[in-house]
C-alpha cells in the first residue's frame, strides 16, 4: 500500500500541479492578482466574481478545491459553503475575509474548512494553506483520478488500476501522454503539443506513432475517455 510522506513537500507540489481550483472573489484587482499567484502552483484556476457563476462552474467542471471570499455581492460565501456541505463533505474549502468577526469564525468552524485566511494574504500564507489542502486531499484519497468502467489512476504512484484494483501496466510514453492530458483536462490538446511533449526526436513523432499510442492508452482507460476533436486534437474526460 502507498504510504504518503507528509514531510516531503515535493509530494504536495506534485499534487498541486494537478488541482483544479474554483476561486470566487468580487474585487477585480484582488481576483486577478491571486489568480496569477495560484496559476504558478496549480493546474487550472476557474475564477469568478459571484456565487451564481461559481455554481455553474462547479456543476460543469472537475473542482478539487474551492477558495472563496466571504463578502460577495449576491450571496455570503459562508452560506454558499454551508449549502455545498449539505451534499458535499469532501471538496476542501478555504475562506478569505477582510474581517475577523466572531460570528463568522464560529460559523466557519462548523463547515470543515481547510483554513480561514484574513486579507491581505501573502504568498507564503497562501502556499502553506494550499499544502494543507493537499494533505487533506491526499488523506481522503482524492488524488485518485477516475475514468469510465471504474478505471482509476493514482497520481502519486503513477499507476493505473482496474475496477478490481489490479494494476494495469503502462509504458513510459503512455504515462507521459495520460498525465499531459490530465493536466490539460479543461481544453483540447493539439496533435503538435502532444508530439513535442512525448517525443524528443521529431522524426519519431509521426502521425501513425501518435495514433498508435492513443489507441493503446484508450484500450486501458476506456475508449470514450479520450475524445478525438477532428482536425484539432484530443481532450480527456474524467469521471
Amino acid at each position: 500500500m502507498y504510504r504518503f510522506d507528509k514531510n516531503n513537500k515535493k509530494n504536495f507540489k506534485f499534487v498541486l500541479n494537478y488541482l483544479n481550483i474554483l476561486y470566487i472573489e468580487d474585487e477585480k484587482n484582488i481576483r486577478e492578482n491571486i489568480e496569477k499567484t495560484l496559476k504558478l502552483m496549480v493546474s487550472n484556476v476557474f475564477s469568478c466574481e459571484n456565487i451564481e457563476e461559481a455554481k455553474k462552474i462547479f456543476k460543469n467542471k472537475r473542482i478539487d478545491l474551492i477558495i472563496s471570499d466571504i463578502n460577495l455581492p449576491d450571496q455570503n460565501g459562508l452560506d454558499f459553503v454551508e449549502m455545498l456541505r449539505e451534499c458535499n463533505n469532501i471538496t476542501p474549502v478555504i475562506l478569505l475575509s477582510a474581517y475577523t468577526q466572531k460570528d463568522y469564525l464560529l460559523k466557519a468552524t462548523r463547515l470543515k474548512l481547510v483554513d480561514y485566511l484574513v486579507k491581505p494574504i501573502n504568498f507564503d500564507e497562501l502556499k502553506n494553506c494550499l499544502f494543507k489542502a493537499c494533505e487533506e486531499i491526499i488523506e481522503k484519497g482524492l488524488f485518485i483520478i477516475s475514468f469510465e468502467e471504474n478505471i482509476s489512476y493514482n497520481v502519486l504512484q503513477k499507476k493505473l488500476y482496474s475496477k478490481d484494483e489490479q494494476i494495469i501496466d503502462l509504458t513510459h510514453k503512455e504515462i507521459l501522454l495520460l498525465e499531459y492530458l490530465i493536466q490539460n483536462n479543461n481544453r483540447v490538446v493539439t496533435h503538435e503539443e502532444i508530439k513535442e511533449h512525448i517525443w524528443e526526436d521529431s522524426f519519431e513523432a509521426s502521425d501513425s506513432a501518435l495514433k498508435n499510442l492513443l489507441n493503446k492508452l484508450r484500450k486501458k482507460i476506456g475508449k470514450n475517455s479520450v475524445e478525438n476533436i477532428s482536425g484539432v486534437g484530443f481532450r480527456i474526460h474524467l469521471s
